[in-house]
């Protein structure tokens, strides 16, 4: 089978981090792909509040009906369980919102990888005319005139309210929504009792199959790109017609070789976050890994390792305050 050339340094740069990646046990190493999630550090709490305030804000869409927790659930998984959201007038988005937790831990944001961090992340969906619809002018007229979002600006930030503040203030309180002590990563810092002997199973299986190729570090996943059918036409078997969302990241470079190229989603929240995948039309966790192991290994897996591998998927999912699974 030959790649191409970025594709191919993909593979590599997984292999390299199967290679070195280690993770904390006690004072020990054990030689690990995964890392634990860490809590959230060094981060500004006036801004997290502030930024938690935006969030949930409707004022940043242009009919102010929709604020970034609409598509983004922080109850339910970070996402709102739906195949395609919602936007204003009833629009209707042509991609399947991913979770918001443990965002900070991708290394591109948006299944396309258009934006390269956090605060660039912001822009797209207050912009764009299928989701909030909306323009910076408007937003921060909007904002001005609250006397409370005037004050708390005015005290982080010497310019005040401005675009580039309300997406740092953001990006900030995204950066907040991490989900540490999943019974993975206790059981990863030396917690035996912490994993049943199946979730241990499913995790063996989940590296001998190679799923862990794609799906490692701190974030099981979102640290690379991946064609989407790899080792089949999933497109072609799927029903209905290829969409433009359906071309990943080819509608960022124009490059031909980036066609149903996608970032790889994490899989911390896998188990709360049904829908899959970028178009959202698979709603069982279990075919999910089906799907997977076909269209990106050329692998068949028996129904004993699919739901071993599916329990432990469910081991990943950490905690946070906000969130309730």
């Amino acid at each position: 089978m030959v790649f191409h050339s970025k594709l191919t340094k993909n593979i590599l740069f997984s292999v390299l981090c199967l290679l070195n990646t280690v993770a904390w046990s006690g004072e020990s190493l054990v030689n690990e792909p995964i890392l634990p999630i860490q809590p959230a550090q060094n981060l500004n709490p006036g801004k997290v509040a502030l930024g938690d305030r935006l969030f949930h804000d409707p004022q940043l869409s242009a009919d102010n009906t929709l604020s970034c927790s609409h598509c983004h659930r922080l109850d339910k998984g970070g996402d709102d369980g739906l195949s395609h959201s919602p936007g204003v007038g009833g629009a209707i988005g042509v991609i399947n919102a991913p979770t918001i937790y443990n965002s900070s831990y991708n290394f591109r944001q948006f299944w396309d990888g258009r934006s390269a961090n956090l605060v660039d992340q912001v822009r797209g969906p207050v912009h764009n005319p299928i989701e909030m619809a909306s323009n910076w002018p408007q937003v921060i007229s909007k904002l001005n005139r609250d006397k409370e979002y005037r004050q708390a600006f005015s005290q982080l930030y010497s310019d005040g309210i401005t675009a580039l503040n309300i997406k740092n203030a953001i990006a900030e309180f995204e950066r907040s929504l991490t989900t540490p002590n999943a019974r993975f990563d206790l059981w990863l810092m030396g917690d035996e009792t912490a994993l049943s002997e199946q979730e241990k199973h499913g995790y063996s299986l989940f590296k001998s199959y190679g799923c862990i190729a794609c799906h490692q570090g701190a974030n099981v996943g979102g640290n690379m790109y991946h064609r989407m059918g790899a080792m089949g036409n999933y497109f072609s078997d799927r029903d209905g017609e290829v969409t433009a969302a359906d071309l990943g990241r080819f509608n960022v470079t124009g490059d031909p070789e980036d066609r149903h190229l996608f970032k790889v989603p994490s899989l911390r929240l896998t188990a709360l976050t049904s829908p899959y995948f970028h178009d959202g039309r698979t709603h069982c966790l279990e075919k999910a890994i089906t799907i997977m192991a076909r269209y990106q290994l050329g692998r068949e897996i028996p129904k004993e390792d699919v739901e071993a591998i599916a329990v432990f998927i469910k081991s990943l999912a950490g905690q946070h305050p906000r969130l309730n699974p």
